[in-house]
């Protein structure tokens, strides 16, 4: 047993190609496939206002063309201008906050030395303290000679 089998394909107008196939003599079959319709397949899609222009001659002399160029020429000056500015911003703001970060820094130091010389103080006033205060309990008493017994 031989199986045979034989395709033809066609394309529609909207691009998708179909593959007709025939085995055994069972008929035709219609299996869709999409398929690019341009021979480079894949790509950008163009949007339809761009599709009859693609293949058009452009002159380089008429008045539209000058117009176009025009605007596309103020377009991008306006655009690397806005770029320009938007880099010169975020340096002016980098330069802002170096400087805060030194300054918070400095403070940081200075309330750590402040910290430091408070916490001696107060262990010094502690300690002090702990000396001219005496624990209850422990008082010494002295003999003196009347109240010896001889």
């Amino acid at each position: 047993m031989s199986k045979t089998s034989q395709q033809n394909t066609t394309t529609d107008a909207s691009g998708v190609s179909v593959i007709h196939t025939q085995a055994h003599s069972s008929g035709l079959q219609q299996v869709p496939q999409l398929v690019p319709v341009s021979p480079g397949g894949g790509g950008k899609a163009v949007p339809p206002s761009k599709q009859g222009k693609k293949n058009s001659f452009v002159d380089r002399n008429s008045d539209e063309y000058r117009q176009r160029r025009e605007r596309n020429n103020m377009a991008v000056k306006k655009s690397r201008l806005k770029s320009k500015q938007k880099a010169q911003d975020t340096l002016q703001r980098v330069n802002q906050l170096k400087e805060e970060n030194e300054r918070l820094e400095a403070k940081i130091k200075l309330l750590t030395k402040e910290l430091s010389v408070l916490k001696d103080l107060f262990l010094e006033h502690a300690h002090n303290f702990a000396d001219s205060v005496q624990p209850v309990g422990t008082e010494t008493t002295t003999t003196t000679p009347e109240n010896s017994v001889q």
